[in-house]
Parts: structure tokens; C-alpha cells; sequence
């Protein structure tokens, strides 16, 4: 299967893992048994590591997208606190997840998808710090990820204990 077709396949399987392989076929325009055999294919190559399908974006070929941290100083308001800038935020499409924190210096930490760094830092300069209450940004891009959702990406076979012998 082309590239792009798999990319569209990952981001399919994301969204509902739950597709069967002819839904998937028609949605692709290709064979139910080339779907399987590319699905096979990515499972055997750890790009799909579990279903729910997460995919490990740094094996497939030019990723188009970034992901970044941006932690939030809010001045909450009035008998809804945090709860309205939350939810103002969390109506972006491109926010993948808003969290309220404790214990930081900071009150919500978005995690944010977007194609470029220039994308986001342009999100964050006129959508997200324009919002009433944003009192500052602080933004992180992850540069690569080692565990996600309780599961290790990449496990290494190297066995590097000495060996010892009698």
C-alpha cells in the first residue's frame, strides 16, 4: 500500500480501532485483503503496538505533525473558575487534550497537534494567549516519545550483562 494511503490508514485506525477491513477497504479505496496485509505488516514492524491503535508516528516516513505541551496561567473567574477557559480551549481542533493541573506553577496544560512548529507557535500567539483569562504560555514539543498510555514504544533485545562464566 502507497504511503499516503497507510498514513490514512493509521490516522482511521486511531480515530476507531474498531473498523473492520472492508469498512476500511471502502474508506481507502483498496482491497479488503491488502487492508489486512498492511495492517499485519505495521503490526510486525511495531508501528501499530496496540488497539486501541497507538501508533508510533517517529517509525512512519515524514510524519506531517508535531505535538507540543503548552502550560497555561489562567486567572479563573467568577463561580465557573477554570471550567469556561477549559472548555474554550478544549473546542480547538487542533487540541488533542486540556488538563487541569495542581501543584505546578502553571493551572491547565494542553497538549496540542499541529503540522509545523510555526503552526503552533502562531495557535498559540493568536488563539490561545488572546483568550480572556491566559495570563501566560510556556511551550515544550516532544521530541520523542518512550512510553504512552502504559505502553513502552520501543523495547530493546540487547542483552548488555556480562557474561559470566565458570
Amino acid at each position: 500500500m502507497e504511503k499516503q494511503k497507510q498514513r490514512e490508514l493509521l490516522r482511521l485506525l486511531e480515530e476507531n480501532s474498531k473498523l473492520m477491513s472492508d469498512q476500511l477497504s471502502k474508506l481507502l479505496a483498496v482491497s479488503p485483503e491488502e487492508v489486512e496485509r498492511t495492517i499485519r505488516q505495521l503490526t510486525d514492524e511495531k508501528v501499530i503496538v496496540k488497539y486501541p491503535a497507538l501508533i508510533n508516528w517517529e517509525k512512519v516516513e515524514d510524519d506531517p505533525y508535531v505535538t507540543a505541551m503548552i502550560d497555561v496561567k489562567v486567572t479563573p473567574k467568577r463561580e465557573v473558575g477554570f471550567d469556561e477557559v477549559a472548555e474554550r480551549i478544549s473546542r480547538f481542533p487542533e487540541v488533542k487534550a486540556v488538563y487541569l493541573m495542581s501543584g505546578a506553577s502553571y493551572d491547565l496544560s494542553v497538549i496540542l497537534e499541529g503540522k509545523t512548529m510555526r503552526e503552533v507557535a502562531n495557535f498559540v500567539s493568536q488563539k490561545l494567549a488572546t483568550l480572556d483569562s491566559v495570563v501566560s504560555t510556556a511551550t515544550s514539543f516532544i521530541l520523542k516519545r518512550y512510553k504512552h498510555d502504559g505502553i513502552i514504544l520501543e523495547e530493546r533485545d540487547d542483552d548488555r550483562r556480562m557474561v559470566v562464566t565458570p
